[in-house]
């Protein structure tokens, strides 16, 4: 069972104490488990102390992806919101000349996976996270799911059967096989168009990420391959 919106219980609302954390959650019976999705608690500082003082054997599930399409992703969201705000070109930069990266700037900083994974190591180990692609979401979804179910200890429901390629959006929707009810897709503000943002930027990202993004691998024991996928475009 799972919260419907983002509870933000260990990085905004913590002084509100557990009691509001546990009538925010959703009533579950013995068997069921439990959850709640917050994306901003992986780069925010006190979140894994917090959810270690909470609950030491808690699961985490992460999902990333390539940090350079995230970066371009998280500024279309705010693009959408703020339509005025400056190019991103203007925004990755400290300085164009130099090409030195602004590393500040949140949309870049969250992408340095590495970074905040050192921070959530110092209380849980690497057993209790599991690392979802975002690509292989999209691409082979419930191949991710298997991996999921299979960590969270859940029988294998979730299949194949479960999804259907939405051509429009650009990514896999969920349906439920023996009920008629309409497949339940990302809402709208998944799967927006990006802007077109200069190859020489890209470039310079890739660059930039490509230390973190090796270190991450070594860290998780996992190759999302990023590089890769760039080397194929």
């Amino acid at each position: 069972r799972a919260v419907g919106t983002e509870p933000h219980f260990f990085d905004r609302n913590y002084e509100k104490g557990l009691e509001w954390y546990r009538n925010v959650m959703p009533k579950t019976l013995e068997g069921q488990i439990t959850m709640e999705k917050t994306p901003s608690y992986f780069v925010t500082n006190e979140a894994p102390r917090r959810i270690h003082s909470m609950a030491k054997d808690t699961k985490l599930i992460v999902v990333v992806r390539n940090p350079v399409t995230r970066a371009i992703s998280d500024y279309t969201q705010t693009l959408s919101k703020k339509p005025d705000i400056p190019t991103f070109e203007v925004l990755a930069f400290k300085n164009r000349t130099l090409g030195l990266i602004d590393a500040s700037w949140s949309a870049i900083r969250i992408g340095i996976y590495a970074l905040h994974l050192e921070n959530w190591l110092q209380y849980f180990p690497l057993s209790q996270i599991l690392f979802v692609s975002g690509e292989r979401l999209i691409t082979d979804p419930a191949g991710e799911m298997a991996k999921v179910q299979d960590f969270l200890g859940l029988k294998r429901i979730v299949t194949e059967k479960h999804f259907y390629f939405n051509k429009t959006k650009g990514f896999p929707c969920l349906k439920k096989p023996e009920d008629s009810s309409a497949p339940r897709c990302l809402g709208k503000s998944k799967g927006r168009t990006h802007p077109k943002i200069d190859p020489d930027v890209i470039h310079r990202l890739r660059k930039f990420y490509k230390p973190f993004n090796v270190m991450f691998y070594q860290m998780t024991g996992q190759d999302f391959q990023w590089e890769q996928e760039e080397s194929d475009k």
